[in-house]
């Protein structure tokens, strides 16, 4: 793989400054964001209020602690428009989730957001190595997803020759990476593989494709995975990490120098970690619940909000800015299986040591006589009967290691090639058919 490093003269002179100078540029802005948020949205005044809590009360970062957390209900019962701090009219994107799971939460941008936005994404492009007129390959999905549009927009600050490609139509997203021959692609890991089994199937070699690097969000993935990515491709592969409640894709990234977690921009976004049980604040490199705090938006600020993403803060290596470790895990996908707690990416990680599998997988639970049940549905790594024969024999040999490291009993499937289905988004880890009575 190539040396993808970027000069530092190219980056911007906040990613390298002191922690002294971050911080006293994180106190003026949020400052002005908990009074922004406070004058301008009836709901941070109502909770302010309740709790006692007034903008001004902020001396210091820490003094954060004593203001109210903002979680996902409360976006979903101002919808749509208010958590809005700026009158409709200033408001020029409109992004929203897809509401699947209950009523839409809905965000908005100024011009002066989408700014922002696209020049903390043109870092995260940088930071992975991609340089002005290179060629990325945007496979994340365009639409009311930050995905696609939120990429697109630090593409285009960067300078980058984009093509926006979206999701789906997988034999053409293989043609076309092979024909202009794009340096980066942005996509889910999921559909990253999806994309690895095209080039299988057309019978082209992907360690001679032209991608140098895949930059890869919107879902947990293991260290694993990112080997196999990797020795698949003889590429990169960095983790970029952002959520719409807190502008999108951009929020941090995985530099490719040092791939050793995700540089928060902190210049925007002030993170901390709480305790996800009691919601006190936790030291530096405890794991916990991921919390954020916007520092410049203007038209949808966003208050400690909690992203229910696990995950530690580090002190900054390629950058001054501290590091959050790589998210595998989230506090509302964690199964409770039997009295033990248990993560997909888990799964993920012991799957990826059994050759005769494929990388796919679906959990399946089921109510069985007495207790919870889970099904692991795997596929073999190759087609035909002795590949499906050592497939049954590696599904068995998965069992056990779950077994001996997360210590839970699973049923574990072997079916046909393709019997997982693909996702061209983010993956559906998890089927649970148990009764909900």
């Amino acid at each position: 793989m190539k040396d993808l490093t970027p000069a530092k003269s190219d980056l911007n002179p906040i990613e390298i400054a002191s922690r002294d100078e971050i911080a006293s540029v994180q106190l003026a802005r949020m400052k002005w964001s908990l009074n922004h948020a406070y004058t301008n949205v009836p709901h941070y005044k109502k909770a302010f209020d309740e709790v006692g809590v007034h903008p001004d009360d902020l001396k210091t970062l820490n003094d954060l602690s004593k203001f109210p957390f903002t979680v996902k209900q409360d976006l979903r019962n101002n919808y749509p428009f208010g958590m809005f701090a700026v009158p409709r009219e200033r408001v020029q994107r409109i992004h929203a989730s897809s509401g699947t799971t209950g009523q839409p939460t809905v965000v908005g941008y100024t011009a002066k957001d989408l700014e922002n936005w696209g020049e903390v994404v043109a870092r995260s492009l940088r930071a992975a190595g991609m340089r002005p007129g290179d060629m990325l390959h945007n496979a994340y999905g365009y639409g009311l997803f930050t995905g696609g549009l939120g990429i697109h927009l630090g593409a285009d600050a960067l300078g980058l020759t984009t093509i926006p490609i979206s999701g789906g139509m997988t034999q053409r997203q293989v043609r076309l990476i092979e024909d202009f021959g794009a340096k980066g692609i942005t996509v889910t890991p999921s559909y990253c593989l999806s994309i690895l089994d095209e080039y299988a199937e057309q019978g082209l070699a992907p360690k001679k494709s032209p991608l140098e690097v895949g930059i890869f969000g919107a879902e947990p993935w293991t260290n694993a995975m990112r080997r196999e990515i990797e020795d698949a491709f003889d590429m990169h592969a960095v983790d970029i990490y952002g959520l719409s409640e807190v502008m999108g894709p951009g929020v941090s990234m995985e530099c490719v120098e040092t791939k050793d977690g995700l540089h928060i921009w902190e210049d925007h976004f002030y993170p901390e970690i709480i305790n996800p049980e009691t919601g006190d604040v936790c030291e530096d490199g405890e794991l916990g619940e991921l919390v954020f705090t916007s520092l410049t938006k203007e038209a949808f600020p966003i208050i400690r909000y909690r992203t229910r993403d696990l995950t530690r803060l580090l002190p900054g290596t390629a950058r001054s800015m501290r590091r959050m470790e790589k998210v595998t895990g989230r506090t509302d996908d964690m199964i409770i299986l039997r009295g033990v707690n248990v993560f997909p990416t888990q799964i993920e990680e012991q799957l990826m040591t059994v050759p005769s599998l494929a990388p796919h997988f679906q959990i399946e639970l089921t109510k069985g006589d007495r207790m919870d049940q889970m099904t692991i549905h795997t596929e073999p790594a190759k087609a035909g009967i002795v590949a499906e024969s050592t497939a049954q024999t590696g599904a068995e040999e998965l069992a056990r290691k779950i077994k001996a490291s997360i210590g839970i009993t699973a049923k574990v499937l072997a079916g046909k090639v393709g019997n997982v289905p693909r996702s061209q988004g983010k993956a559906v880890r998890l089927i649970d058919n148990r009764p909900k009575d």
